[in-house]
């Protein structure tokens, strides 16, 4: 038979309309795959909140990825291999033995351009849209597939168990977390995203996953009452501390009875002057004890995230941490916690903002060895690690292994660190570079 009998013959037509139906079917699993993969599952639910149906449907389909990639894939692939079987049929009978590089070469252009790039394109462009209008026909892909994909997932575990790699089925390729930040550092790159906007949203995001050891402030530096102190020091010491509430000890600083809040003393003093006849000596009958309020202890284990669940709950701003042997490690405020996600918080008694960050003209940074290293590195878009210790101060006596001293110079983690002051075993001040 001859090319002209070929071309009136109706199988040749059949076998082209087949090829380029197998083409459209093809492009369609393409450009599905893509949208259901890069469509935001954000965008999805606003839309299935709105009533849209298919965006539902996408939003159910895509909370099992291997199920839905492997189901596409197997369409993709049988209509792929058909329309190539069946182009290398057409073009052998039409070419001969020859016919075969034409078929692969024919074939290769047309499923690039019609069932590869094009689809993709359009459905990268228009992700949301197109996941919502294919995610119903998907539906029925998946549910016909089912089986076979079920007997590959099987088959695939059980070849990648064979070289000691566990697949786990419910787990997403990104979590949330990490698709958020992603965006964010991504959008930060690109000029879309204020530096603020980002550190502000990975502070919230952060909070779940860090301790109140982390930020708390060490009892050393915790300004205490005490309780068998005279009636005006304690009144001084009130009006001249910075705080507004204190923790009250007696005998031992470690035994905290109460905590004083500044007003509570004003309250209490004005009380007793403009009651009695005595006037200021009246103030020898108060009793700090008599309005200390009930301290609140908090585990440092406690997580930020429910310890301001807890501030919020109860109403309180103010909690003393300890450890697992009950004694006394630091105290944490609200306002502690909120400064994770804002950033420092000053206001008019705050003189000088606690853990300043200087830069000097020659681009060294004067840091206080208090400060955490998550601020560090959120103020200057630093990478230093703060899994083996919380301050900058800590992490230099960390990789030193030793108490530094007063001008000693380390490198460690692409920085240079000098100590510039030290109070007993305490690191108070360090110069930074960068290398």
């Amino acid at each position: 038979m001859n090319a002209s009998d070929t071309l009136l013959d109706l199988t040749f037509w059949i076998t082209v309309a087949s090829i380029f139906g197998l083409l459209v079917l093809s492009g369609f699993f393409s450009g599905s795959e893509t949208a259901l993969t890069a469509a935001s599952r954000a965008k999805l639910r606003a839309q299935a909140e709105k009533g849209s149906a298919g965006a539902d449907t996408a939003l159910r389909i895509t909370e099992d990825n291997e199920r839905l990639i492997g189901s596409v894939l197997l369409g993709n692939n049988l209509v792929n291999i058909l329309a190539a079987s069946l182009a290398t049929a057409l073009f052998t009978r039409l070419f001969g033995e020859s016919g075969v590089v034409v078929a692969t070469l024919v074939m290769t252009l047309l499923v690039l351009i019609f069932a590869e790039v094009l689809p993709k394109t359009y459905a990268i462009t228009n992700a949301e849209t197109a996941a919502a209008r294919t995610a119903p026909l998907i539906v029925w892909v998946i549910r016909v597939f089912d089986p076979v994909v079920g007997a590959v997932r099987w088959l695939v575990r059980l070849i990648l168990s064979g070289f000691g790699v566990q697949a786990d089925p419910d787990s997403h390729i990104l979590a949330v977390r990490e698709e958020i930040a992603g965006a964010l550092y991504l959008g930060h790159s690109e000029g879309v995203v204020e530096k603020e906007d980002r550190d502000r949203i990975l502070g919230a995001l952060d909070l779940d996953e860090r301790a109140v050891e982390e930020i708390m402030l060490h009892r050393s530096r915790i300004e205490m009452i005490d309780a068998e102190a005279d009636p005006q020091a304690i009144l001084d010491q009130c009006l001249k501390s910075n705080h507004t509430r204190l923790p009250l000890y007696l005998g031992d600083p470690d035994n905290i009875i109460g905590v004083v809040h500044a007003r509570d003393v004003l309250r209490a003093i004005h009380g007793l002057v403009t009651s009695s006849d005595k006037g200021a000596a009246a103030l020898d009958d108060f009793d700090v004890r008599a309005i200390a309020r009930k301290p609140y202890f908090v585990p440092e284990t406690t997580t930020l995230d429910d310890q301001m669940r807890q501030f919020l709950r109860m109403r309180s701003h103010f909690a003393l941490v300890v450890d697992e042997y009950g004694s006394l490690q630091g105290l944490i405020t609200l306002e502690d916690i909120l400064e994770e996600i804002v950033g420092e918080i000053a206001d008019e008694f705050d003189i000088e903002a606690d853990h300043i960050l200087r830069r000097t003209p020659e681009g060294d940074y004067l840091v206080e060895g208090a400060m955490t290293i998550r601020d560090l590195n959120r103020a200057n878009d630093w990478s230093l690690p703060d899994d083996a210790a919380n301050t900058v101060a800590g992490l230099v006596i960390h990789e030193a292994q030793m108490i530094p001293a007063v001008d000693q110079v380390f490198i460690f983690h692409g920085f240079r660190f000098q100590v510039l002051a030290r109070k007993d075993n305490r690191i108070t001040r360090l110069k930074i570079r960068k290398l």
